[in-house]
């Protein structure tokens, strides 16, 4: 379930969707057709095959249209999920449910989409000692429920923000081209600033990958070749070193796996967020 700060962040996220589908005047055909104190009941269900996400921003939903609605989870989020799968129900006022339903749904559907992705590529890497990791490449303001979401599938999360994490990329590096030697220059910028804690580094070839090997907690290995990932691993193992290596960059579900087994610790993927889609689930009346 989410914790206090993906809790605040959801409903943050509700009030503006709520906002932004009832406006001022609500749900008018709703109000035109459905009498005020007519009840219903529903269930959410899901019409695919995934891994389930968002069932406490499901709820969240309803409470903020109607405190009064129940709302009664039959699965919890990480689950696997089928065609039919019943996810919750919900009772009281059928004009507060159809109120809140495409708002839920679209919350459900969204992190239930990232879920499934996630575990896709977890999956295909199974049996191998590398974890699957998000990026920042997430929708504005959805990153602590996204990030939420690769979890529920099985994945790890990278850093949550520039705020949380040193990681020295390629554009720091371009910025630092006049210094004559960029990379020494940012480490020992870093040694000044953060004393000798070791930094994550991103570098794209077997000679810059050489010059941080020895100082480096992570080292991303962005766009390599298999055959540069296999090398850079034998070089971290020949050395002793402890640093983590990440690779990044054109990773799909076809080459995952061959990518995972050149010994890399971990794999970053901006895709299962940025690009997966929404999982098919439904509410349906009556139920």
């Amino acid at each position: 379930m989410f914790n206090a700060q993906e809790t605040d962040a959801c409903k943050r996220l509700i009030k503006l969707a709520i906002e932004e589908d009832l406006g001022i005047d609500g749900d008018v055909t709703s109000r035109a057709v459905i009498p005020a104190d007519q009840l219903g009941k529903a269930v959410l269900l899901s019409r695919a095959t995934g891994v389930l996400a968002g069932v406490a921003a499901a709820s969240l939903v309803f409470e903020a249209i109607d405190p009064r609605v129940i709302f009664r989870p039959i699965l919890r989020d990480g689950q696997r999920i089928a065609h039919g799968s019943p996810i919750a129900s919900v009772s009281g006022s059928l004009r507060s449910i159809l109120a809140a339903e495409r708002t839920a749904l679209n919350f459900l559907q969204h992190l239930s989409g990232i879920a499934t992705e996630t575990n896709r590529y977890v999956e295909a890497v199974a049996g191998l000692p590398c974890r699957i990791l998000d990026t920042r490449k997430t929708t504005p303001g959805w990153r602590l429920l996204e990030k939420y979401a690769v979890r529920s599938g099985g994945g790890s999360n990278h850093r949550m923000g520039l705020y949380d994490g040193i990681l020295i990329k390629d554009n720091h590096l371009a910025a630092l081209c006049d210094k004559g030697d960029p990379i020494g220059y940012a480490f020992q910028a870093m040694l000044q600033q953060r004393g000798s804690e070791p930094v994550d580094i991103e570098v794209d070839n077997l000679a810059q990958f050489k010059r941080v090997l020895n100082g480096s907690r992570m080292i991303l290995l962005d766009n390599m070749s298999l055959d540069d990932l296999r090398e850079a691993v034998r070089l971290r193992n020949a050395e002793g070193a402890s640093v983590l290596l990440e690779a990044s960059g054109g990773i799909t579900l076809a080459n995952v796996r061959s990518i995972a087994e050149t010994g890399v610790d971990r794999i970053s993927i901006g895709a299962i967020t940025h690009s997966a889609p929404a999982l098919d689930i439904a509410l349906e009346l009556g139920a």
